[in-house]
């Protein structure tokens, strides 16, 4: 880890699952997933420095739902990093996050945010942790975190920690789309009629926008279909999506958040000034997903 002394702005990325297979059950009720996942340009932002004694503020347009107290996945990584590297090595930081993404939307917001505090305090405090170090602790916030760590494109399987990085995986033009409706994660899980289904399809050995497109018409997001009928609003933001032109379009997650997949960059600013237009009300987000390292 590279030592750090002053204040470091760190992105937390969207987190956006472009299929989701659902392939079993634990006995402790865990959901056994296989997923493909890719993160995005845009998301959160949290800038951490040194400070007299802890701090922890919220700005951005999503503030007002991010709990300030120990519920809140930042604060819990920032205490569980403390726990395993002792208070000595751990001094009070002052933590201001943008929140960016809705709340509860499907893209991995609060797993992330988190991730990003564990990321840049291992930096900060200048921690002898290296990435399997880190990923362990965040397991222990959330099946989601070590995937967030990573932050790349990646297949899931497991509870969502057993990754495979996928190497040259391009950069995808995406729209985001939420309709500002509320999807229970539990209870998508707890309405699911299937839950032993068969795993993604190997990926195509060449990687570019019409391969990966083809590839996600023969895959699902198995959840979605439960969240469309909880959730009429679901199926009006994929509908949106769609009348703007999109390639393809499927909710990400347990939803509600959508994304279509656009061959250019162009055509997805244009699509989400579009949506944006006829649903002002609504988050919109252009953006690109990141590239294999």
């Amino acid at each position: 880890m590279e030592p750090g002394t002053q204040a470091r702005t760190w992105l937390a990325p969207a987190k956006v699952n472009l299929a989701l297979h659902v392939t079993g059950r634990r006995a402790d009720g865990y959901h056994l997933l296989d997923s493909l996942v890719v993160f995005t340009r845009f998301g959160d932002r949290l800038e951490i420095e040194p400070a007299e004694r802890d701090e922890f503020s919220v700005s951005g347009r999503y503030a007002s739902g991010v709990p300030l107290d120990g519920d809140n996945l930042v604060l819990k990584a920032r205490e569980a990093l403390r726990r395993e590297a002792g208070p000595r090595r751990t001094p009070s930081v002052a933590i201001r996050l943008e929140k960016n993404l809705p709340i509860a939307s499907g893209v991995g917001g609060g797993s992330s945010d988190a991730a990003a505090v564990l990321n840049g305090l291992a930096r900060l405090w200048n921690l002898d942790i290296d990435d399997t170090g880190l990923a362990r602790t965040g397991l222990t916030l959330g099946a989601d975190l070590p995937m967030c760590l990573a932050a790349r494109p990646l297949i899931a399987r497991g509870i969502g920690d057993e990754l495979s990085p996928v190497a040259t995986f391009p950069a995808l033009a995406l729209v985001l789309v939420n309709p500002g409706a509320a999807v229970s994660t539990p209870n998508i899980f707890k309405a699911l009629a299937k839950r032993d289904n068969e795993a993604l399809p190997p990926l195509p050995h060449r990687l570019d926008f019409h391969s990966i497109r083809n590839w996600l018409e023969v895959t699902r997001n198995d959840l979605e279909p439960v969240a469309r009928s909880i959730q009429p609003a679901v199926g009006e933001t994929l509908k949106a999506l769609d009348k703007a032109g999109a390639a393809f379009t499927r909710m990400s997650g347990s939803g509600a958040t959508c994304f279509g997949l656009f061959e250019t960059g162009n055509m997805a600013k244009r699509a989400a000034i579009e949506i944006r237009g006829r649903h002002p009300d609504w988050f919109v987000a252009a953006t690109r997903s990141m590239e294999a390292d």
